[in-house]
């Protein structure tokens, strides 16, 4: 009895594996495409050149190291610099001296990477730092910031320093990984910029469609109409607001609607762009803008969330409907969109 009992529990394993395996066939597996890591890598490849270890090592190699040295000297604390012999680590691996910004000047997003800080938070008015942005992102420096470096290095030295404290066990490992941390979002928000200006541009392509009848010159970000009334009608892909409806009345130009797009679709995210619509459309409303629209992903969101996020927001659209041309958000789109422009609606 026992015999046969083992013997049937290998023929029972397989069968239900057969079992599992079939169920797995029979359901649609569908992973995400490689694109954006594809371009993520690119922009790694590049940002090794500027911003990582590797360009810091390429601009040590070319420099006087007594200078390195005696810089070291004068903007690391001396416990600091006690923790980083200890774990067999370069000083200037951490902290930046007038030497290496000079020499390279891009690096100074190697070590806003080390600390952990963002570009936006990193480079925002009240930090005094957003004049050396530029020489993180172009590598060069002007005459007018070579005489701040000093204090830049000066000033970065005491958050590095308590970064060094908080690590009593820092390594060459973490000096590698720490920077990717951040600027794995930073390639994330660049990928949401790209996306946000894919969609806009789309979103003219679908108002164009609606227009495209009365439309008398077409350029790259803006239409150009005639209305009903005779009076010219412009429409244009700009920023804040990302599309405009402005009609000519004599030697005036009336602004008609501000037209905010949101190309995501990160349900949890969703918030937040309805935050950053708010915001343009503030700024639309003090420049004279009766009208505001906000498209965006409306799917699985709670249209009163949204609303308290933009309360500015007269008229929210589905951005799936207005791009595919179909659907009851596209047609409530487009015959608000012709009411703005003063022509009939084209069926």
């Amino acid at each position: 009895m026992t015999n046969e009992s083992e013997r049937s529990k290998p023929k029972a394993q397989t069968l239900r594996h057969k079992a599992a395996s079939h169920a797995v066939a029979t359901t649609a597996l569908s992973p995400p495409g490689a694109a954006r890591q594809g371009w993520f890598y690119q922009r790694l490849v590049a940002a090794r050149k500027q911003w990582f270890i590797d360009a810091l090592s390429e601009a040590l190699a070319h420099l006087d190291q007594q200078l390195v040295k005696a810089q070291i000297r004068d903007y690391v604390p001396d416990d600091v610099q006690r923790i980083l012999a200890g774990a067999g680590l370069r000083d200037e691996h951490v902290f930046p001296v007038p030497a290496v910004i000079e020499a390279k000047p891009s690096l100074i997003g190697y070590y806003r990477l080390l600390l952990g800080a963002p570009q936006k938070s990193f480079y925002k008015g009240s930090t005094g730092l957003g004049r050396f942005k530029n020489m993180e992102e172009t590598g060069t420096m002007s005459n007018a910031l070579q005489p701040l470096v000093p204090s830049f290095c000066r000033a970065m030295s005491k958050p590095l320093a308590e970064l060094v404290r908080q690590m009593p066990r820092i390594t060459e490992r973490d000096l590698h990984e720490l920077p990717l941390l951040v600027f794995g979002s930073q390639l994330q928000g660049s990928n949401n910029t790209q996306i946000g200006k894919r969609a806009m541009k789309d979103v003219f392509v679908a108002i164009k469609r609606a227009v495209a009848k009365y439309v008398l010159e077409t350029a790259e970000n803006k239409l150009t109409l005639k209305n009903s009334s005779g009076r010219t009608v412009f429409i244009n892909l700009s920023h804040d607001p990302d599309v405009c409806v402005q009609e000519q009345v004599g030697g005036r130009l009336h602004h008609r609607v501000a037209i905010e797009v949101k190309g995501g679709t990160d349900v949890s995210n969703a918030h937040n762009r309805a935050g950053e619509a708010e915001k343009s459309h503030q700024k639309a409303k003090k420049v004279g803008f009766p009208e505001f629209w906000t498209l965006i992903s409306k799917h699985g969101l709670d249209l009163r969330k949204l609303e308290a996020e933009s309360p500015t927001t007269n008229h929210w659209f589905d951005i799936a409907e207005v791009l595919a041309g179909k659907g009851p958000d596209w047609d409530d789109f487009r015959q608000r969109l012709a009411g703005a422009c003063g022509v009939p609606l084209i069926e």
